[in-house]
Formats: C-alpha cells, sequence, structure tokens
C-alpha cells in the first residue's frame, strides 16, 4: 500500500483485521451490553483482542505537529496490528467531531481505515461506523 501522502482505499489485509474487531466488539457488547462507561468497553474489548490473538497498542500517542513543530499529543483508544485506527465511545450519538477526530489519526498514521465503535447503541452493527480517508475523497 502507498504510504506517505498518498492514501490509498483500505485494502484486503486492513478490511479483515477491522472484520475482527468488529466481532470482537460485537462479543463484548453482547456480554456487556450498553449503559458503562467508555473504559469499560476499553478493557474489555482489550480482554477480546487478547483472547483472539490480535495485537495492539492501548491509549496509543501520536505526535501532532504543525509548521514542522510539535504541537502536542493525541491518544487513539486502539492501535491495531499497527494499522487500524480504533475510536470507542459510549454515547447516544456519534458526532461529526469523533469522525473528524478519526480522519486526524487517520492522517497521523498514514493509514486509510479506521472505526468508530459506540457501545451505547442498542444493536452494535447500529455503533459501528467505518472511517475511511482517502485522497480521492479527501483531496
Amino acid at each position: 500500500m502507498p504510504r506517505g501522502k498518498e492514501y490509498a482505499e483500505p485494502d484486503a489485509e486492513l478490511d479483515a483485521i477491522a472484520h475482527e474487531v468488529i466481532g470482537a466488539a460485537i462479543a463484548v457488547h453482547t456480554a456487556l451490553g450498553p449503559g458503562y462507561l467508555e473504559k469499560i468497553y476499553e478493557e474489555a474489548l482489550c480482554i477480546e483482542l487478547t483472547k483472539r490473538g490480535i495485537k495492539f497498542v492501548q491509549q496509543h500517542r501520536v505526535q501532532v505537529s504543525y509548521d514542522g513543530q510539535v504541537l502536542g499529543e493525541g491518544i487513539i483508544d486502539l492501535f491495531v496490528e499497527g494499522r487500524l485506527v480504533v475510536e470507542l465511545k459510549a454515547v447516544s450519538k456519534v458526532a461529526p467531531v469523533h469522525f473528524a477526530t478519526v480522519m486526524s489519526y487517520l492522517k497521523d498514521v498514514k493509514e486509510p481505515l479506521g472505526l468508530i465503535l459506540n457501545f451505547q447503541s442498542a444493536l452494535m452493527k447500529d455503533g459501528t461506523h467505518r472511517v475511511i480517508f482517502s485522497k480521492h475523497i479527501n483531496a
């Protein structure tokens, strides 16, 4: 996959990783249901990903720069297999700012696909949002 300034559409490997993470999120949501704080779902999802042999970094830090100067850090909830940005929520409705946050992280890690997983949804499928950063979409 091209890296750097050009972003490709998600490849089959990245789509497969996303599919596995969504399956793990469904398992967590089925067991716990909605109603807990985001941190509870994060910890449970980490347990489920570990059980499935999926590698991830919890609270992955990325540098935010402007004009060559480091301004601070962003924190990705889960960075899976060094490729997939996963932002966890436990909110009544996912807001545009949540999508913007994931888009920013995708630019930082130079990957085209992220997930927003909202565990407050009655059904996990309704709380799952794919976020794609592509030069074709965001040029």
